[in-house]
C-alpha cells in the first residue's frame, strides 16, 4: 500500500545551475580540466561559465547532484513526496532552478542569501566523458540555522527517510550530522552518496564522522577506490570495498548497513552488513546510439533507489528502480528525465 503522507523523503545538498555544453580538448586544456572529473573552481576557472554561455551552445539545467536525485525520486513517487534543502542566491539563476524544480514537482526550501550568487557548475562534455567545475556560490553558505528553523525542522521530523549528497561535506557537516542523528534516533533510513573521489580524499574527517549513521551508502567505482585509498584498505576490488563499507561500525543496530557501488555499464555491486555474499546486479544494455549523455546517471540511480527505499520495496527491487531511472536519464541531455512521464515496471 502506497502511503498518502507528503514529503516522505528529505534531501540535502548544494543546488547548482548546470551550464552544460559539448566541448573539446582545447577547452579542457584552457582551464586545466580532466575529461572525466568533478572539481571545485579556483580563480583560474571562474571565466568558464561565461565562456560556455557565450561561445558554446550551452544548456541551462537545474543541477547539484542531490537535487537531480531528488527530482528523480519525485519522478517515481506520488506527487509531493520529496523536499530538498540547500543554499541559493536571490538572482535569475535561482529563479531558473526554482522553475525547473516546480515543473518536476519537487518542493525546494532554499536558504536564500541576497548577497551571494547562486552556485554554478560548468559541465564540459567530450564524447561520453564529462568534466564538472563547480563554483558553489550561495550553496556554500547553507547553515544549521536554516535547518533548525521551525518550519524546516518540521519537515525533517515529518520525513520518513533522508538522502544526503556527499558534496555537502564541503559546506555544512553539522547539518549532515543533525539529520544523521535524527535518522538513528527515530529509526529512519539515512542514505548517503559519496559523490566524488575528492570527498573521501580531502573531506575524510567529516565523512568518517557520519559513517556510523549510514544505513545506505552509494558510490561509483572511482569513488569507492578513492575511499579505499584514503582509508588504507589495500584493495581495488570493488566487492571487497563494498564489504568494508557495509561492515563499518554502526549506531542504529536495528538496520543492517547496505553498500551500493555502481560501475557504469558493469554490474551494480551490493554488500549487506554481516553477510558474506556480495551480490551483483547486471545493468540492462542500452544501444550506443541511444546514449545521449551519461552526466547525472549516478544521480538518477540514487533517485530510483531512494524511491524504492521510501516505498519499502525489497533491496533488489530498489536496485532495479535505480537502474531503470539511470537508463531513462542517459537517453536525455543532462541530468533530466523524459516527459510525458514513464511508469516503472520491474525489468
Amino acid at each position: 500500500m502506497t502511503s498518502t503522507k507528503e514529503y516522505r523523503l528529505l534531501c540535502l545538498e548544494n543546488p547548482l545551475l548546470d551550464i552544460q555544453a559539448f566541448g573539446n580538448e582545447a577547452l579542457l586544456e584552457k582551464y586545466g580540466l580532466k575529461a572525466n572529473d568533478a572539481i571545485l573552481a579556483e580563480e583560474k576557472h571562474l571565466s568558464i561559465y561565461e565562456d560556455l554561455l557565450n561561445n558554446y551552445d550551452a544548456k541551462l539545467i537545474a543541477g547539484g547532484a542531490a537535487q537531480n536525485t531528488a527530482r528523480g525520486a519525485q519522478y517515481m513517487l506520488p506527487p509531493n513526496s520529496v523536499v530538498y534543502l540547500g543554499g541559493a542566491g536571490d538572482d535569475k539563476y535561482a529563479a531558473i532552478l526554482r522553475d525547473a524544480c516546480k515543473q518536476a514537482g519537487l518542493r525546494v526550501e532554499y536558504r536564500v542569501d541576497p548577497k551571494i550568487p547562486t552556485g554554478r557548475c560548468g559541465v564540459v562534455i567530450t564524447g561520453h566523458n564529462r568534466s564538472m567545475c563547480t563554483d558553489l556560490g550561495a550553496a556554500n553558505h547553507y547553515d544549521l540555522d536554516h535547518l533548525k528553523r521551525p518550519d524546516i525542522w518540521a519537515l525533517v521530523e515529518n520525513a520518513e527517510a533522508f538522502y544526503v549528497g556527499g558534496y555537502h561535506f564541503t559546506v555544512c557537516p553539522p547539518a549532515i550530522m543533525e539529520l544523521a542523528n535524527q535518522a538513528a534516533t527515530k529509526n529512519k533510513p539515512f542514505i548517503l552518496s559519496l559523490s566524488a573521489p575528492f570527498i573521501p580524499q580531502f573531506f575524510k574527517e567529516p565523512l568518517d564522522a557520519s559513517a556510523p549513521y549510514w544505513d545506505y551508502v552509494i558510490g561509483n567505482e572511482t569513488e569507492a577506490e578513492a575511499y579505499a585509498n584514503s582509508h588504507g584498505l589495500g584493495t581495488k576490488d570493488v566487492k571487497e570495498i563494498a564489504k568494508a563499507l557495509a561492515n563499518l561500525p554502526k549506531v542504529n543496530t536495528q538496520r543492517k548497513r547496505v553498500a551500493v557501488i555502481t560501475q557504469g555499464t558493469e554490474p551494480t555491486v551490493v554488500a549487506v552488513q554481516g553477510e558474506d555474499e556480495v551480490k551483483e546486479y547486471p545493468v540492462h544494455e542500452i544501444p550506443k546510439e541511444e546514449i545521449n549523455d551519461t552526466n547525472g546517471a549516478g544521480d538518477a540511480f540514487a533517485g530510483g533507489f531512494c524511491a524504492g527505499i521510501v516505498e519499502g520495496r525489497p533491496l533488489d527491487e530498489c536496485v532495479d528502480m535505480g537502474q531503470w531511472l539511470a537508463r531513462l536519464s542517459i537517453k536525455e541531455l543532462g541530468p533530466s528525465y523524459p516527459f510525458p512521464k514513464q511508469t516503472y515496471s520491474r525489468q
